[in-house]
């Protein structure tokens, strides 16, 4: 599924947080968006999400454009992983509850079949099935929440600093895990991040934002070159020590 952001402005009452910024996605490829904490940059994914309808410019998902308010049939395609696996977990449902929670919503059959699936794809047993978030570790939690977005099947994943809350050491696990499931069910992803580092392990191209603007779009391949020009990314790409292709 493709992905067109065309002079995206969001306002929160007379603040422009979003000043026509616009990006493209090819279908089964990875946009990253990085950028300081107050740039922007989450405020976009909610709107692309549909859980901030506030918004005016064009936002399309294969050529169809979108509006502010969604179909349910939106949210199978498109599904979003939250930055804190806890938070985005109800603490008193077990997983099983908690996966079976889309496809009852959208009347969707086989639903063991597909918490199975989904466990299975995350790399969890399907004993975790029963236990509560608590009894998880946050990497393990972080992988539930990936299981949950991806029980609908859908096509886009929008990624909200999806490892910013785990150990440095979880992080890659995770990262890799999302690769690979990119590869595998030829998902297209956007994700935001404050780590240039974390964006450049899983995208092709990064958008950089300051201010509610996207100054720059360069390829991974060129950061890691140096070939920027804006001085904000020049000055991200300073203060990033793991840019070099990942083993």
């Amino acid at each position: 599924m493709t992905i067109e952001i065309d002079d995206l402005r969001i306002r929160f009452g007379e603040h422009e947080v979003v000043k026509g910024i616009s990006f493209a996605v090819a279908e089964g490829e990875s946009f990253g968006i990085v950028g300081e904490s107050g740039s922007g940059k989450s405020t976009v994914l909610r709107a692309m999400a549909g859980l901030n309808q506030s918004w005016e410019g064009r936002i399309a998902f294969s050529g169809e454009p979108v509006e502010a308010k969604r179909p349910p049939a939106f949210f199978r395609k498109v599904q979003m992983v939250f930055q804190d696996p806890y938070g985005s977990l109800h603490p008193r449902q077990t997983i099983d509850r908690i996966l079976s929670e889309l496809p009852l919503v959208h009347g969707l059959d086989g639903i063991e079949k597909r918490i199975a699936r989904a466990l299975s794809d995350v790399t969890l047993p399907q004993s975790v099935r029963f236990r509560y978030p608590h009894q998880l570790s946050g990497g393990q939690r972080q992988r539930v929440a990936i299981a949950r977005a991806l029980i609908a099947e859908p096509r886009v994943l929008l990624l909200d600093e999806p490892t910013s809350a785990l150990d440095v050491s979880v992080q890659a696990e995770i990262l890799n895990l999302l690769a690979d499931l990119r590869v595998e069910r030829g998902l297209t992803y956007v994700m935001v991040s404050h780590n240039l580092s974390v964006i450049a392990h899983l995208c092709g191209m990064v958008g950089v934002m300051i201010d509610g603007q996207m100054v720059e779009q360069v390829s991974v391949d060129n950061l890691r070159l140096g070939k920027v020009e804006h001085s904000h990314t020049k000055e991200l790409r300073s203060l990033s020590v793991e840019l070099e292709e990942p083993a």
